[in-house]
């Protein structure tokens, strides 16, 4: 886990350095090798949300400006969403990649939760239907998604403002290329406070991708892969699956 984070943002500060903190190492204690330690350089921070549209211009250079190894979607080595793994192996199709995080993220909340009686409607109907309605798309008639390096769990908790220089930082990342408008899912629950403003700044660097007629309701999907993965973090809170 400590080295998915560490290869996460050193991918991030290679494409955006004024972005995040410095990686500078990783590894285990010599005197208790059990024990796992991540460093990075020191950033004094700001208790406040970052400037909309300076955190939409460093949000906007990452997916825009980097570039994935394989041309394919995925990342080099298992990442992890809190200590649960994401599915990260190169993949060519979007929506097969997709399709893997979603369902892994579904296994993880069953294991935590117990199954629920629902699922035996609810699953065939995401991953038979409403998953190729929305994603197939993106990768159809001509059209072409861009595999973009994105943070995986950007919430507001894991951004900041340095103290010294006024600029918005990332950090705590789980990350992958991805469809950069995944990244956005995070940010639709309630919990969060990147609101509409931040969305609308991105949106003035990035266009949204065609069709943009299905832009709400791949975002509600991607919204799902965040909702279904964080009830297996806190098995023992009944409440989120209810939410």
């Amino acid at each position: 886990m400590v080295e998915s984070e560490y290869e996460s943002m050193k991918a991030i500060y290679e494409v955006v350095p004024a972005f995040a903190p410095k990686p500078i190492a990783h590894g285990a204690y010599e005197t208790d090798p059990y024990t796992y330690f991540s460093l990075c350089e020191f950033r004094e921070m700001l208790q406040s949300l970052p400037d909309v549209h300076k955190f939409a211009t460093g949000l906007a250079e990452l997916h825009r400006n980097s570039k994935s190894p394989t041309g394919k979607f995925g990342f080099h080595m298992p990442t992890y969403s809190g200590n649960l793994p994401q599915r990260t192996e190169w993949n060519a199709s979007w929506e097969a990649l997709f399709t893997e995080n979603l369902r892994i993220a579904l296994d993880h909340e069953i294991e935590a939760k117990g199954y629920d009686p629902e699922f035996d409607v609810l699953v065939p109907a995401v991953f038979g239907r409403v998953i190729p309605r929305l994603l197939r798309p993106l990768e159809s008639d001509g059209r072409s998604v861009k595999p973009s390096l994105v943070h995986g769990d950007l919430w507001y908790a894991n951004s900041g403002t340095d103290a010294n220089t006024d600029n918005p930082i990332i950090f705590d990342a789980c990350s992958f290329y991805a469809h950069n408008e995944y990244e956005f899912g995070q940010w639709r629950p309630t919990c969060n406070k990147f609101g509409p403003d931040y969305l609308e700044a991105y949106h003035k660097y990035v266009r949204i991708s065609e069709p943009v007629e299905d832009y709400d309701g791949r975002l509600d999907l991607y919204k799902l892969r965040f909702n279904t993965h964080v009830p297996a973090l806190f098995p023992e809170n009944r409440q989120l699956r209810e939410q």
